[in-house]
């Protein structure tokens, strides 16, 4: 065979191999997604207001509630309800017991809607406080106070805030706040502590979108502050492939702080109860972009450390 064929024949067995590499690359542009989280799930931020239980509209008695958690793998909650009433319902619940779902209750702060805009300034909030302790849940001790809100950062300075800051720190109980970062502070310096011992758990972590790096620096401010991951802007992306998954500087956040955060369904409204099984579905698709152990303590490990709650049998 003449030189020339001969180099053109090694010339197109090195191009076929190289358009071979190159076609597979681009087949495997990105890696073949990571199966979901399948362990157990742990939702630290789930009410059950009146409106879910009272029959009128669009309702969802405990047999609806229960169902949702059980076919999602929801081995635990945190209750917190407007009433207290709801948190009471799910405690006491023969169902909820038989099914192995942990109620962890929390007391809230809303007898109705009107005590939203109202509560931290309002003594017969801490009246209320005092009297849900002293009576108990129904089915044991209460282990936290909130969710609140403070939609303006300034009343986080409160008289009724200041003293249940000072109640909590002193009675070991862990806050659930919905503020922004500022707030935080704020509600933190009331404290005994100045938030050194405070087990504040941070709703959404930011709802406004805080940035990450000044989430990473109250998580380092403050040792026993956890972030609650509902509705917390900029926490997922969708891939090319239509995977829910973590935006790149999350993951990284949650892979370097892999004991601080929680997650939750926060069922605020009835429309929130008929999304739970997709708020559930995304919950284990980005936790499956995790390394496995940081993914099991985010969706169960954490709360159930800060909680004492047993791994489920």
């Amino acid at each position: 065979m003449p030189l020339q064929a001969k180099c053109m024949r090694i010339v197109k067995q090195v191009f076929d191999l190289f358009f071979c590499a190159l076609m597979l690359m681009c087949a495997v542009d990105l890696p073949a997604s990571a199966a979901d989280y399948a362990g157990p799930l742990f939702d630290t931020h789930l009410h059950y207001n009146e409106e879910a239980w009272n029959g009128k509209v669009k309702a969802h008695p405990l047999s609806d509630v229960l169902a949702r958690m059980k076919r999602n793998g929801v081995r635990a909650i945190v209750a917190n309800s407007r009433p207290n009433d709801g948190t009471k319902l799910l405690v006491t619940s023969a169902q909820m017991q038989q099914a192995g779902v942990t109620v962890v209750p929390f007391i809230r702060l809303y007898r109705n809607r009107a005590d939203y805009d109202n509560w931290f300034r309002d003594e017969s909030i801490y009246e209320l406080v005092q009297s849900e302790l002293s009576q108990g849940s129904g089915g044991g001790v209460y282990q936290g106070i909130g969710e609140f809100h403070l939609y303006d950062s300034i009343n986080a300075n409160g008289p009724v805030v200041k003293k249940l800051m000072v109640l909590a720190e002193e009675k070991k109980l862990a806050i659930l706040a919905h503020v922004n970062d500022t707030a935080l502070d704020l509600l933190m310096a009331n404290t005994p502590s100045k938030g050194q011992k405070t087990r504040m758990i941070w709703a959404h972590t930011g709802i406004d979108g805080t940035p990450v790096k000044r989430v990473e620096a109250m998580l380092i401010r403050y040792p026993l502050l956890v972030g609650e991951l509902s509705y917390r802007p900029g926490l997922t992306c969708h891939s090319a492939r239509g995977k829910v998954q973590l935006c790149p500087e999350w993951h990284a956040l949650l892979t370097k702080f892999p004991t601080r955060f929680l997650i939750g369904s926060d069922t605020w409204i009835n429309d929130r109860w008929q999304s739970y099984d997709t708020l559930m579905h995304d919950y284990r698709s980005w936790l499956g972009d995790l390394p496995p152990d940081v993914a099991r303590q985010i969706a169960w490990d954490n709360a159930a450390r800060l909680f004492g709650v047993p791994n489920p049998s």
